[in-house]
């Protein structure tokens, strides 16, 4: 069986190289860059699945309707349809959710579903991602042994809204709980860290803990660009 891995977090190769070794029967092709999803690559390597545990392109119409496409998204759908679903999660003082398994469809998150794992959201959100990670090895597992026809989604729908850099400034909140959790879910490669701005200066924060009465957490010092100040 061949099967194709579409991913653009560094995390998930760790777990790409699990699989391989845990599956030798498997052949495992990798791709990190939406230039490379295109019908000509998939022609030649016939995959018989198309796991996308983290991508952050649309993928192509003539993709998904003739190849297998399941995406990994990180909340229990129906609830949580859409963007930014770790952020928006623990925003809303979420921190247990699922990871759901659904075939890739035109309506974004609405596809039917292979399968759901547990995910708990506590820690910053590099330690969640490379949990999730794991969660998605096994769940890649399961679908691959065992073939499941995804069932279509049930329930209230909620959509959420792709959070953008503002919604990072920590001027905002009211309470040192929401600053912890603002910090800490942004803490990851490839995200804008939580900030606040101090005159001409942007303050950064990551590695935040929570302690009794203040929260702890490591500040990076920049000058404002010129179109922030």
């Amino acid at each position: 069986m061949n099967i194709l891995i579409a991913y653009n977090k560094s995390w998930y190769k760790e777990m790409v190289e699990r699989l391989e070794k845990a599956n030798r029967h498997l052949t495992i092709y990798t791709i990190d860059d939406e230039e490379q999803l295109t019908e000509d690559y998939l022609v030649q390597i016939r995959p018989t699945y198309i796991f996308f545990p983290h991508w952050s392109s649309i993928i192509p119409k003539n993709i998904y309707e003739n190849y297998h496409c399941i995406v990994f998204h990180m909340t229990d759908l129906p609830f949580g349809r859409g963007g930014s679903p770790l952020q928006n999660l623990i925003a809303r003082g979420i921190y247990e959710t699922k990871i759901s398994a659904i075939q890739c469809v035109e309506e974004l998150d609405a596809g039917p579903v292979y399968v759901k794992e547990n995910l708990s959201l506590h820690g910053n959100a590099e330690e969640i991602f490379m949990r999730s990670a794991s969660k998605v090895e096994r769940m890649i597992t399961y679908i691959i042994k065992n073939n499941p026809v995804p069932i279509e989604q049930t329930g209230e729908v909620v959509q959420f809204k792709r959070r953008d850099r503002a919604d990072g400034n920590l001027a905002q909140l009211t309470n040192l709980r929401s600053i912890f959790d603002s910090i800490r879910m942004l803490d990851a490669e490839g995200y804008p860290r939580a900030y606040l701005e101090v005159g001409n200066f942007v303050l950064e924060f990551d590695r935040a803990s929570l302690k009794e009465g203040e929260v702890h957490a490591d500040v990076h010092i920049r000058l404002r660009k010129d179109e922030e100040v």
